[in-house]
């Protein structure tokens, strides 16, 4: 099982194997994390932290938080707000080892497939 980490080790999520391909989001927050998204049923990801060692970021759509280490700072992953209606949660991979994501395929995605919002 792929374990991704944040940089300072402080948070840690143990995925189930990659999907054949992660997202590369180009909405206006996506793109400014420079993250990778792997698609995970909700319950499918253990995300191992200490209390309070984790934040979160919700923009005013009120659809995602998007989760980082209080420590390093690294967005880990996303979790979808109640009533948002997806059963599903993003995660970072590029907090992954980079051999995991050497035959991923990487799909760009449109400004609003992540469900985060745009500008």
């Amino acid at each position: 099982m792929p374990i991704a980490a944040c940089h300072c080790g402080t948070v840690r999520l143990d995925v189930p194997p990659l999907p054949d391909e992660v997202a590369y989001c180009s909405c206006a927050i996506c793109r400014r994390y420079g993250a990778l998204w792997a698609y995970y049923p909700l319950g499918a990801v253990q995300v191992t932290a200490p209390p309070d060692s984790m934040e979160s970021y919700v923009g005013s759509e009120r659809t995602l938080a998007f989760v980082r280490c209080r420590r390093c700072g690294c967005v880990t992953h996303w979790e979808p707000l109640e009533g948002r209606g997806d059963e599903r949660l993003g995660i970072n991979a590029r907090n992954l080892d980079p051999d995991e994501l050497e035959h991923v395929n990487i799909r760009w995605l449109d400004t609003e497939a992540c469900g985060a919002p745009s500008p």
